[in-house]
């Protein structure tokens, strides 16, 4: 299965006993511009996960919905949820088609889930996706090794540079922080 994603920036960044989720509001139907403000960050389970995604916003809603019935399953165990959620995508030919990947966490993890069957937790404290993730990548490092900026200072501050490369990015951010 491969998944091409055009169309904006989410990155989470972990610092300080905090963990950010922030990302872009602006939505593309091919090369038009259709929504400046649309929300890809968002709090599930009782406001204890964190949450974003890149791809189509139907089917990210479809999998927050079935994530979060998965970590009501586990009592909030983010890492089985995010397993069994990986699972159901790959497996079911239905979700199978679902063309997103997210971004969650918890406290004391933070996953990137795709519907390949992966679940990733990143050796840094960083991750990104969208069109503009690997340039809100590379800045969040930059960031982090040279400057005393917060978890969510640097989330801000690395979308706003992808902002200015990637034509799919704006600058207006949502931000999630737990």
């Amino acid at each position: 299965m491969e998944i091409k994603f055009h169309g904006t920036t989410v990155i989470a960044v972990k610092k300080d006993g905090k963990t950010v989720i922030a990302a872009d509001g602006q939505v593309t139907m091919g090369n038009t511009v259709v929504k400046h403000t649309a929300k890809k960050v968002r709090r599930i389970y009782d406001g204890n996960v964190i949450s974003g995604f890149a791809g189509a916003t139907a089917d990210a809603f479809s999998l927050f919905e079935r994530f979060e019935e998965k970590l009501k399953a586990s009592n909030g165990n983010l890492l089985k949820s995010a397993v069994e959620l990986a699972k159901d995508w790959r497996t079911n030919k239905i979700l199978r088609n679902l063309e997103a990947l997210l971004i969650v966490a918890d406290k004391e993890h933070l996953l990137l889930i795709s519907g390949t069957g992966d679940v990733l937790e990143p050796d840094e404290p960083l991750l990104a996706v969208g069109s503009g993730g690997q340039y809100a990548l590379a800045a969040a490092r930059a960031l982090l090794a040279h400057s005393k900026l917060g978890a969510k200072e640097t989330a801000l501050e690395s979308l706003n540079i992808a902002s200015q490369i990637c034509i799919y990015t704006n600058n207006n951010f949502q931000v999630e922080e737990i």
